[in-house]
């Protein structure tokens, strides 16, 4: 499926930095990313949290398009993780305390605990993707956690088997995806980093809750897969150079596999067991804390079309850009675009 007529369009995975005015990042790159919630990270008070929310989606919506970029997200930039605000708005989850999780470091987090039915009482990132799209008039992408990593992210006392609740928070998101394509959102993208972490799992029944969360739905959708972020996974662990989970996703009902390969330095040859999805292709290292040179991107650019047809790359960062300064995430957008830019002249 294409999403548009240019080659190599451009766009973000999910965040952008967020102002200093908004956001306490070194108190945010002091922790692992948080699965409860943290307001305690705000810059700003609770009267004045959606006013801030307003401007700071406007500032990343204008680093966006004044760097050239297709497709425009709205950075996340009301989240204090990509996936804590939607766990924690459904109901289920115990108002009192927290549960315990391994995050994907091996260290133990503090998770939602799941004391009850998973289900959505309310719209949650309706109201933001309708001011997204109220802002541009380029292409949009929102973004949402999928049931698979959320089931990873919690402590399950309720429901028989994790495979059931992944079930259940796939049915919550299927309400949310269908209100958020009918504000007029191009792409929904769930964001599933758990698929590559714990793979056999995500054997078991990772497919079958991404597909029952896009059930009838009608717009474009995105799943993004990655490695994790790179501020907290460094010392970690090594970051392999190929996915641990797939060609799998060659039966799921995404339309758009985002796949991190900057960073880890991928074996491009694994992009060949996607033989029929479109490929959102991260050019942007997060460990690098300089600009690329378009020229670096343009090479990766035209090693991927080796293995994929090139009308099938749409050109990303690796991943969200959240733990980076604001100025330098905007100069790797400019390269991302210049070398896609370059890639375009010579592929053409």
């Amino acid at each position: 499926m294409s999403t548009s007529q240019k080659l190599f369009p451009t766009a973000i995975v999910g965040s952008h930095a967020q102002p200093d005015w908004f956001i306490d990042r070194q108190q945010l790159k002091g922790r692992l990313p948080p699965r409860v919630r943290a307001k305690e990270i705000w810059k700003v008070g609770e009267n004045d949290i959606r006013e801030a929310g307003n401007d700071a989606t406007r500032l990343a919506i204008q680093d966006q398009e004044k760097a050239g970029v297709d497709i425009i997200g709205d950075g996340e930039m009301r989240r204090e993780s990509y996936s804590n605000h939607v766990a924690n708005a459904l109901s289920g989850i115990d108002p009192d305390k927290h549960g315990t999780a391994m995050d994907r470091t091996g260290k133990p987090n503090p998770v939602p605990l799941v004391s009850g039915p998973i289900e959505r009482l309310r719209p949650i990132e309706v109201e933001n993707a309708t001011f997204l799209r109220s802002q541009t008039k380029r292409r949009t992408k929102i973004t949402l956690p999928g049931p698979f990593t959320m089931t990873q992210q919690a402590q399950n006392d309720y429901y028989a088997s994790d495979a059931d609740l992944a079930m259940a928070y796939a049915a919550a998101l299927n309400q949310e995806i269908r209100e958020v394509f009918a504000a007029g959102i191009d792409i929904v993208q769930l964001d599933e980093p758990y698929l590559q972490a714990r793979p056999d799992e995500a054997r078991d029944y990772g497919v079958a809750a991404i597909n029952k969360a896009l059930d009838e739905t009608t717009g474009t959708s995105a799943l993004h897969m990655c490695f994790g972020y790179a501020f907290v996974s460094i010392d970690s662990y090594s970051k392999p150079d190929r996915y641990a989970f797939l060609a799998e996703l060659n039966d799921c009902a995404v339309d758009i596999i985002s796949v991190e390969t900057a960073q880890p330095n991928l074996d491009l040859s694994t992009l060949s067991e996607l033989d029929h999805k479109m490929i959102m292709l991260g050019v942007i290292d997060m460990n690098n804390l300089e600009a690329e040179t378009p020229r670096s991107i343009a090479d990766r650019i035209t090693v991927a079309s080796n293995y994929v047809d090139a009308e099938r790359l749409i050109i990303a960062p690796d991943c969200g850009m959240k733990y980076i300064d604001r100025p330098l995430a905007c100069e790797k957008l400019v390269a991302m675009v210049q070398g896609a830019e370059l890639a375009r002249q010579e592929v053409s």
